[in-house]
């Protein structure tokens, strides 16, 4: 599976993020475009350890028993439950931001994954951190049509 931690992976994902512009539209979803982009920093900086988000009930509830249903091969649902961004973002401020962040997790390698639980699946190996950033990013990138 690909993941955030293999160059060639990152790569893929910062070409993607450079295909978006302004007026890039969603196919699905509420969040524009630089909303969008925030909200993937977001899952970034908790991957990372930068932020601590509590696990919600539903997490403890049920997320280890979904968790097998994210890291497959098949792509995430559309329009499922997920932390909105709904105050207005500037483009290329979230742009260049994400781009860093993930280059910075690539150089940084599943060694300094965060150890604190997803706030919904729960513990995460480095190895489920990696292909989780893949994977949330090319969901929304793939939102955007890029």
């Amino acid at each position: 599976m690909k993941d955030i931690f293999n160059q060639v992976d990152t790569m893929e994902i910062l070409n993607q993020i450079d295909k978006l512009s302004p007026s890039s539209r969603s196919q699905w979803g509420k969040m524009d475009v630089a909303q969008l982009l925030a909200h993937c920093s977001a899952f970034n900086d908790i991957a990372m350890g930068e932020t601590f988000p509590p696990r919600g009930w539903l997490g403890i509830l049920i997320g280890t028993f979904v968790k097998p249903f994210f890291f497959n091969d098949k792509p995430p649902a559309r329009n499922m439950s997920t932390i909105m961004i709904v105050e207005e973002k500037e483009f290329e401020t979230e742009k260049v931001k994400l781009k860093q962040k993930n280059i910075t997790s690539q150089n940084n390698g599943p060694e300094k994954c965060t150890s604190h639980p997803h706030p919904f699946f729960g513990k995460l190996t480095p190895e489920q951190w990696g292909i989780g950033l893949y994977k949330h990013l090319n969901h929304h990138l793939n939102q955007f049509g890029v």
